[in-house]
């Protein structure tokens, strides 16, 4: 595949969910990545999961970038991520066992911040004294991580080389108190922790780097870099639906403090975005729909979350949430993922503005809760794209659909995927 896709020399090129995540990033890295010399994940853990299927094989990529899957790339784990050693080192030995070899490859900033099982306790203690106004976390630990790094008391990947037995007691012992003060005294993770400690160790054979050094050396070498995001920036900590939002920062803005890369390196900013609209978890959805509608979108779009298994809540596109989200990052293309999953649509809406009380808005509103959409219905194309390999090939109402958005955004839409698989991913 070639495409429009500007490469820079010395430019980190950004690719963003920009709704609210599981577009299918994994996917488009992983057909992206011949085109860079270095894969880096800038946010987010484990909560993550990005999938890949290419000559008849699935994988789940939780932690480690989707360049992985080419020998002659380097991929890093940046600064702004949490890494839980545990679900690395399975994730990491499930690629070896598939022939993939990763030492060497894979590069661990020393300053990302590590999960322990405490946090994960924590994590489940927190939801539950939520009540009824929970996040619907994945309970992976991840919001006590960043929490405890803004508290400045969290374990970084750099302490697992220098007094680490005595660092992780300390950390461990404080959670401990935290889960006592709460009430939440019913758990055990005695067989958990012995894995965790392993994955401790198998942490060290990898390299361990200053990684912001390590990838401003190569800029300034003139190699470019793909910047794989994580979830959506409608579940960005700043400015998506909070408090149901994720823990990190998955916009745009994330790449620099997430990589230690400065703002003038950013060249390219891919947004991605599925033909429809889903969520995971609680928090407002405008567009969702509660209908057959819904469910068959579910069904055909197989929409169930690559980690969590949850079923993800299904509705239209939103073209308030696209339009934001374009504004936030600086998109500057668009790809279109799961087209075909409305292949057999006899008609498609599109959520054009909300409305509540009796007020209209293009704009997103500060609190989503309440609004209601409004919609513009288009004819449905009516007819199989999984085979097609052109985009000459689209039917014409299908062209439409992706015309619309192009105007509506003023950004235009160069890559349109019409499958699961890397060679369903067609150039415009």
């Amino acid at each position: 595949m070639t495409g429009k896709q500007t490469m820079s020399k010395g430019k980190v090129n950004a690719l963003l969910g920009i709704v609210f995540g599981d577009e299918g990033k994994g996917k488009v890295v992983d057909v992206l990545a011949p085109q860079y010399d270095i894969v880096a994940r800038f946010a987010g853990g484990p909560n993550a999961g990005h999938t890949i299927m290419f000559e008849g094989r699935k994988f789940v990529l939780r932690s480690i970038p989707s360049g992985i899957f080419y020998k002659d790339r380097l991929n890093v784990i940046g600064n702004g991520c949490v890494i839980a050693p545990d679900l690395f080192m399975q994730e990491a030995k499930e690629l070896e066992q598939a022939g993939y070899d990763l030492k060497g490859r894979l590069h661990i900033s020393l300053k990302a911040h590590l999960i322990l099982p405490t946090h994960r306790v924590l994590d489940k203690a927190y939801e539950a004294a939520k009540g009824k106004n929970k996040v619907g976390t994945t309970g992976k630990g991840i919001g006590p991580t960043y929490s405890d790094k803004a508290s400045r008391t969290g374990l970084r990947v750099g302490d697992i080389l220098d007094r680490f037995e005595e660092k992780y007691a300390r950390l461990k012992a404080r959670h401990e108190q935290i889960l006592s003060d709460l009430h939440y005294t019913e758990y055990d993770i005695t067989e958990e922790e012995k894995v965790w400690l392993e994955g401790i160790r198998y942490m060290r054979e990898y390299t361990l780097a200053d990684t912001e050094t390590e990838l401003n050396k190569a800029l300034a070498e003139g190699k470019n870099i793909l910047a794989e995001g994580a979830q959506g920036t409608m579940l960005d900590i700043d400015h998506g639906t909070y408090p149901f939002v994720s823990s990190s920062n998955t916009v745009s803005g994330g790449v620099c403090t997430g990589l230690g890369v400065p703002p003038s390196s950013i060249g390219e900013v891919f947004g991605i975005f599925k033909a429809y609209s889903t969520r995971v978890g609680s928090g407002p959805f405008p567009v969702e729909l509660f209908d057959d509608t819904g469910n068959k979108i579910r069904e055909i779009g197989h929409e169930f979350g690559a980690v969590t298994g949850r079923n993800r809540r299904c509705g239209w596109l939103d073209l308030v949430a696209l339009r934001y989200a374009i504004m936030i990052n600086g998109v500057t293309q668009l790809f279109m993922m799961k087209g075909d999953v409305l292949d057999t649509f006899d008609t498609i809406r599109i959520c054009v503005a909300y409305e509540k009380d009796g007020v209209r808005t293009e704009t997103m509103p500060y609190d989503c809760e309440g609004w209601n959409p409004v919609y513009v219905d288009m004819p449905g194309w009516k007819a199989d794209l999984t085979g097609m390999v052109s985009a000459d090939q689209f039917p014409s109402r299908f062209s439409d659909y992706i015309s619309y958005i192009e105007k509506e955004m003023g950004v235009p839409i160069t890559i349109v995927s019409v499958g699961p698989d890397r060679e369903q991913t067609i150039s415009r």
